[in-house]
């Protein structure tokens, strides 16, 4: 990774983490005053970094090393009977990718969304939590067709597109369409546009083996997980 700038990592105070009981957390962030762009962010992902806003953080926990970047290899990805079932559960939807920012209209989704999944729909800082300005984030939005033409907005999927990879960063939908699967179908649909536009990886977030809400992403494969500076094959 190159820059005229030195790269500085910050360690952030312990906390209570939020994925494993009883486990304490912390992590790794880079300087925030350090000068970010797609280039140097597809270099860091690629060692094991992700994004929360404008934060770039890595869990470095002391013995803990539960918490494992993974990515989807998409030219050798084939969907599995139950994902093959999950595109066709969701063919009627209309697909729209957002480059332009933002919309006030995802808050009302969002925040059903949150109440339905952890209990509150406090979307004070939602907008600081997706964008970041050195950063290419797209929004791929999901409608429910009716007569034709887009109507009611389901589902969206905030995604980064780096060098040679899309980046999930938080998806979010309608809770009352729970039949569809839209968090599966989103990375299903992810995968598909990147092997569309010949891009070789789908990083879908961190995979934390005894964590049910973090080990799904082994249901994709081939997965890779960045295991002590290396990538390596995380089986079903």
């Amino acid at each position: 990774m190159k820059s005229d700038q030195e790269l500085k990592l910050f360690s952030t105070p312990q906390y209570p983490c939020s994925y494993l009981s009883g486990h304490i957390a912390r992590n790794y962030v880079v300087d925030p005053n350090f000068s970010l762009n797609t280039t140097l962010y597809s270099n860091l992902i690629q060692m094991g970094f992700r994004r929360s806003g404008s934060q770039v953080y890595k869990p470095e926990c002391g013995q803990c090393k539960e918490c494992i970047s993974s990515r989807i290899l998409v030219k050798n990805f084939t969907p599995s009977r139950s994902q093959r079932r999950n595109l066709k559960n969701n063919n009627d939807l209309s697909v729209i990718i957002n480059t332009t920012g933002f919309k006030s209209s995802y808050i009302p989704l969002y925040e059903s969304y949150l109440l339905n999944r952890h209990e509150n729909n406090d979307t004070s800082n939602i907008e600081d939590f997706f964008e970041a300005d050195w950063c290419d984030v797209h929004y791929i939005e999901f409608y429910e067709k009716a007569n034709n033409q887009d109507s009611r907005l389901l589902g969206v999927a905030v995604v980064d597109i780096l060098e040679n990879g899309l980046s999930s960063v938080y998806t979010f939908f309608h809770p009352e369409e729970s039949k569809r699967s839209l968090g599966t179908f989103a990375v299903l649909w992810q995968v598909s546009h990147a092997k569309k536009n010949n891009i070789d990886f789908v990083y879908p977030g961190y995979w934390i083996k005894d964590c049910p809400k973090m080990n799904y992403k082994t249901r994709f494969q081939p997965l890779e997980g960045y295991f002590s500076g290396r990538w390596l094959p995380i089986k079903k």
